[in-house]
């Protein structure tokens, strides 16, 4: 597409979007999206949320582990204000809580947990899914340029729109397919250039990708889409645990599943494996989904 950025040019927007601003008493900036329009992306406002709490920590504790709650909807036509508060450094371990605020008004609160590195017992018991090669699959900007035009046109905006982190997706995607499918779902992800070296931006790009694809696992089985105006969804908590260290630019594959949804709700779960099936992260979701009943005529 003609005046499209570079893939080093988004990436570099990215970082710049994640990166937050220091002011006074722990108080930092998170600026919002170029060009965004409507409400702000949920791995957005957890991305800079973690970056806000991470720059008052020693940088020798990184973070393990990240729990949040949405409260309501941001604005894309905002910049996001990040309190933090310094609830507790010990020997090992510290904890931050951030309270994520538009115009005075809350909209998320994160609590992020970090530890200085130290030798302990380890296992793992979760085996890396057999699935193809991310060489293998459709690049996820094709398949969304293809169903562009099938997508609400209120919805064809996100399909079209440049993206700095690429995905590729095992089984397809569910948004024009209307067959029920098991709740499960596997995608491949890594920016579309490379990162700067530092830790910290690898784990907020992770935890801003980590809301993609989620929250659809739940609504699989009963094969309905939200570009097709079928549902409307919303996130409600999110969190992320960070095992071993990656980079968010190589190719990490995605696996999530849905246990239960119910009462409005789904739970949703994912894990993060590297190429050599390393599991780096895990994730936990439950978002509020509703199917959309469609209006009466007279």
């Amino acid at each position: 597409m003609e005046n499209e950025p570079t893939p080093e040019q988004q990436v570099a927007g990215l970082v710049r979007l994640l990166e937050v601003k220091p002011g006074e008493a722990d108080h930092f900036t998170g600026r919002r999206k170029r060009g965004g329009v409507g409400r702000v992306f949920g791995g957005q406002v957890i991305a800079q949320a973690l970056l806000a709490a991470e720059q008052t920590v020693d940088p020798a504790r990184p973070a393990h582990s990240l729990h949040a709650y949405f409260l309501r909807g941001g604005s894309e036509d905002f910049e996001t204000d990040y309190k933090v508060e310094r609830d507790f450094d010990g020997g090992s371990f510290s904890n931050r809580r951030v309270v994520a605020s538009q115009q005075g008004r809350p909209i998320l609160n994160l609590t992020a947990s970090f530890q200085k590195h130290e030798e302990g017992l380890h296992h793992v018991d979760a085996e890396m899914p057999q699935v193809p090669p991310p060489e293998d699959l459709e690049p996820e900007v094709e398949v969304r340029r293809r169903f562009a035009e099938q997508a609400r046109p209120e919805a064809r905006h996100h399909f079209l729109s440049p993206r700095p982190v690429e995905m590729r997706a095992v089984e397809g995607r569910h948004w024009m397919n209307p067959t029920p499918a098991p709740p499960r779902s596997h995608s491949w992800f890594k920016a579309v250039a490379p990162l700067p070296d530092d830790p910290r931006i690898h784990r907020a790009v992770l935890a801003f990708t980590s809301d993609m694809t989620l929250l659809g696992t739940c609504a699989l089985p009963h094969g309905l889409s939200w570009a097709r105006g079928e549902v409307v969804s919303a996130s409600l908590d999110h969190a992320v645990w960070f095992h071993e260290p990656f980079r968010a630019d190589e190719w990490l594959l995605y696996a999530t599943d849905s246990p239960w949804s119910g009462g409005g709700r789904g739970f949703n779960r994912g894990r993060i494996f590297t190429r050599d099936g390393r599991l780096v992260a895990s994730v936990a979701q439950e978002g509020m989904i509703r199917k959309v009943v469609p209006k009466q005529r007279d």
